[in-house]
């Protein structure tokens, strides 16, 4: 309220916790609201906080049946959505979630998340002899939460440790899944070829993603993943899932593996594929990097921009 009286628009980039007092301010004051999001608030909500267990795309189509909390939240940021002058989401898939909320095309825009590459300067051989790394490396981060397939991961590296007795797992990242996760690599058997690094700086990040042979992220739901994104910028190769936007970042075969969400047979396939085929890696490694090229800090900032000049002035 403070800024309000002096700006020509507001925009916001969350769509309750800050969305819900940027619109009040915005009517309050006469200005433009514009909005962005990277998610489905009240799913997310709903999975870490009231036991749903319905994939996004499934609870999409039948929310009807979440409970009341979740139905509430979703209630509230529809209303912030379809006030907005706006709507800037980061891919088609949430494009395509967004619009079942009663945004119509025309106010909804992809603006593609910039991005911020990881800047490591050590060479991959320093960095295993500082971290300590030996063997394989397996690397995956995100927060922990139910939607990340952290289990399945974990039960995959179980079976690879069988014919791969120097696997390493190393996760990064918190959340409300870390208990569970590491009651569950001690039951496995695989507690101590397991890392929890918890939530890493970005320089550490880098280091840790640089000095790892593959980076394996079993996710349900990305929006458009800027962890992916870093990955594919620093130059290792990955293997990850079809879901939610993943497809616009990676093309199979050719910028990265993907396989189906929580399928633990194909995933360990396709990592032991990466691991065992040199070409295949230097060439998605190769590929990944030219893909980062469309995320390119000014022409994400150039579309910004233009969406401002064309929707507030």
């Amino acid at each position: 309220m403070k800024e309000a009286r002096a700006v020509d628009a507001i925009y916001a980039q969350d769509p309750v916790s800050v969305g819900v007092p940027a619109l009040l301010v915005s009517r309050l004051f006469r200005k433009p609201f514009l909005v962005r999001l990277g998610g489905d608030y009240a799913w997310e909500q709903g999975q870490q906080r009231f036991g749903v267990t319905a994939l996004l795309d499934a609870y999409t189509k039948d929310k009807a049946s979440a409970p009341w909390q979740v139905r509430a939240l979703a209630k509230v940021q529809r209303f912030v959505v379809c006030h907005a002058k706006k709507v800037i989401v980061p891919s088609e898939y949430m494009k395509s979630i967004v619009s079942t909320w009663g945004v119509s095309d025309a106010n909804l825009q992809v603006i593609y998340s910039a991005l911020f590459p990881l800047q490591v300067e050590q060479s991959v051989t320093e960095l295993r002899e500082s971290l300590g790394y030996s063997g394989t490396v397996l690397f995956s981060a995100a927060r922990l939460t139910p939607w990340k397939g952290f289990e399945v991961l974990l039960e995959v590296v179980a079976s690879m440790i069988k014919t791969h007795s120097d696997l390493m797992l190393v996760i990064a990242g918190d959340g409300p899944e870390q208990g569970y996760l590491e009651a569950k690599a001690q039951e496995l058997g695989i507690a101590k070829s397991v890392t929890f690094a918890g939530r890493l700086s970005k320089e550490e990040l880098g280091k840790r993603l640089k000095a790892s042979d593959v980076f394996v992220l079993n996710t349900a739901y990305e929006g458009l993943s800027h962890q992916l994104l870093e990955v594919m910028a620093i130059g290792v190769p990955m293997v990850t899932t079809t879901a939610g936007g993943n497809p616009e970042l990676i093309t199979d075969g050719v910028t990265g593996l993907t396989v189906d969400y929580n399928d633990a047979e194909t995933l360990e396939e396709a990592i032991e594929r990466v691991l065992h085929t040199d070409d295949l890696r230097t060439r998605m490694i190769a590929q990944a990097k030219v893909r980062t090229q469309d995320f390119n800090q000014d022409k994400v900032v150039a579309q910004l921009v233009t969406m401002f000049e064309t929707y507030i002035w």
